[in-house]
């Protein structure tokens, strides 16, 4: 964890673009006390952010992308610039970054970070950037984000306790590093360091694989008819909630980490291989064996996932209420568990098709399982 104080970031802080990340940067920094100032191609994207309080809208020399934001060409040198801006295009922004402001610290916050390395070390060896200036650069991912996308989809605790991963390299400034473990401590983050290269293979696993998981099974879903989606439950949604991403922003990011991708990708589908081979002869020696082995890799897998607060995954009981789809019927059982000094250790709700009532799963340790289900039971609620 990140012992940087705020003292380290380099001030006024430059957000270079206001989608969801950039804005909730500029929220978050505006909510410590920072100055901000913002900068996007679009200038409806920039005055939205500027109109919830995300900083100070500005124009760069050169570049109209400000125009019409109402306060005219700035001069104020950033001392820090995050470069907020879609992956594509990231490096390119990080170099014009660096050559604009020589003293400012400059980062970007791309989910792949290999690409735009590679476009800082090809401007250094163009001889368009000193290695001195190169130094200046550090890359950095917060992961976090929603399925919504814009500014106006921004909060300014969108990091909030969410691992913020800088990756430094060798040459990078001792004070380049410190600002970018500042301005991530100061939005609420959990600092991680790992190279580039190890960021981008473990981000193609964790991130980019699940989402073109869901993204292909629920494209299953377009024909199916609505009488069968009526049965679906959580298990389908919770599979397919981050299949309503944003295309635009998913083909740059796995365009730009394909091939750390593709080599995840070449093991699932062996997977797939094995397991349709399987299933096209269920009755075979051995086939229900290998069905067996296959689902339990998965809950090996599975079990290896970090439990609460990165804690080693640890298995809880379940204890399932039904309750009235009324205003006020959650906030009361959990009124009541805490009554009961039984601590939720996790929480979901399920919704009963075709009946105005919900199943809310409360997740408690394993001890507490019965003391809870008598005390919810003693106070009228019906445990399932």
């Amino acid at each position: 964890m990140s012992t940087a104080g705020p003292a380290a970031l380099p001030q006024p802080v430059l957000v270079r673009g206001t989608g969801l990340l950039g804005t909730s940067i500029g929220l978050a920094l505006r909510g410590s006390g920072v100055e901000v100032l913002l900068h996007d191609p679009s200038p409806s994207a920039l005055a939205v952010a500027r109109d919830i309080g995300a900083g100070r809208a500005v124009e760069l020399e050169g570049d109209v992308a400000g125009a019409g934001a109402g306060e005219g060409t700035d001069v104020t040198t950033p001392g820090t610039v995050v470069v907020a801006a879609p992956p594509d295009v990231a490096g390119r922004v990080a170099v014009d970054s660096l050559l604009r402001w020589p003293e400012a610290v400059v980062m970007d916050i791309a989910s792949v970070k290999a690409s735009v390395q590679t476009d800082v070390r090809a401007a250094v060896e163009k001889g368009l950037l000193s290695a001195e200036s190169a130094s200046r650069y550090v890359g950095t991912h917060p992961m976090a984000g929603r399925e919504r996308s814009g500014p106006v989809a921004a909060r300014g605790t969108l990091f909030t306790a969410a691992p913020w991963v800088v990756c430094a390299e060798p040459d990078t400034a001792a004070e380049a590093v410190a600002a970018a473990e500042a301005l991530a401590a100061l939005t609420g983050a959990t600092v991680h360091t790992m190279d580039a290269g190890e960021h981008d293979a473990s981000v193609a696993l964790i991130s980019h694989l699940p989402q073109v998981a869901a993204s292909l099974v629920a494209s299953r879903l377009q024909q199916t008819p609505a009488a069968s989606l009526a049965l679906a439950g959580n298990g389908l949604r919770d599979t397919t909630r981050i299949a309503a991403s944003d295309p635009q922003l998913w083909v740059q990011i796995l365009a730009g980490n394909a091939t750390r991708l593709v080599e995840i990708l070449h093991g699932v589908r062996a997977d797939l291989d094995r397991l349709i081979g399987t299933l096209e002869a269920p009755d075979a020696p051995g086939a229900r064996l290998d069905i067996a082995q296959l689902i339990a890799e998965g809950n090996a897998g599975q079990a290896r996932i970090p439990g609460k607060h990165g804690a080693p995954p640890q298995a809880f009981a379940v204890v399932t209420v039904v309750v009235d789809d009324t205003p006020g019927q959650i906030a009361a059982v959990l009124q009541a568990t805490g009554d009961a000094g039984v601590n939720v250790e996790d929480l979901r709700m399920d919704h009963a098709s075709g009946h105005e009532v919900g199943m809310l799963e409360i997740s408690v340790l394993p001890g507490r399982r019965e003391e809870l289900t008598a005390a919810l039971t003693e106070r009228g609620w019906k445990v399932v």
